[in-house]
């Protein structure tokens, strides 16, 4: 058997050689030459994602579980951003949530004794154009199928 000092000795030696290998390659792709240009692309990307907040990819709206999912996540992201006072956000993924729940006309209510005056018209008037996006995105998928 191994006595307590080889076994730390042994542990010691593992933990410097993964050490090395991290900072080998770490090395290796920062002095890529493209490297800085690929991290900007991904950030760009993941910008672009999140400014088109309410442009949420819509799901397929025959597949129920995937309407629910997405229901629940856009009231979720919309609750977090207007505690955070960010109105604008917050409406455009309750719209989101709005277009796709199966009795809007409750959750309007819901949402007009919950929310601010000024906020639910926001949402009032954001509604129409979330509305003919889902249209089209039906249209689309039927036009996909044929």
């Amino acid at each position: 058997m191994m006595s307590g000092r080889t076994s730390a000795l042994i542990a010691g030696v593992c933990g410097a050689l993964f050490l090395a290998y991290c900072v080998y390659f770490d090395r290796k792709r920062r002095s890529d030459p493209r490297f800085k240009e690929k991290l900007r692309e991904r950030r760009r990307k993941k910008n672009v994602s999140t400014k088109k907040s309410g442009l949420a990819k819509l799901p397929d709206l025959k597949d129920a579980e995937a309407v629910q999912k997405f229901f629940l996540d856009e009231i979720q992201q919309g609750e977090e951003y207007l505690s955070q006072g960010e109105f604008e956000k917050g409406v455009d993924h309750l719209t989101n949530a709005l277009a796709v729940c199966g009795q809007p006309r409750q959750l309007l209510q819901v949402l007009e004794q919950t929310l601010p005056s000024p906020v639910f018209q926001m949402l009032l008037t954001k509604l129409p154009s979330v509305s003919q996006r889902i249209i089209s995105s039906q249209s689309l998928t039927e036009d996909d199928v044929e």
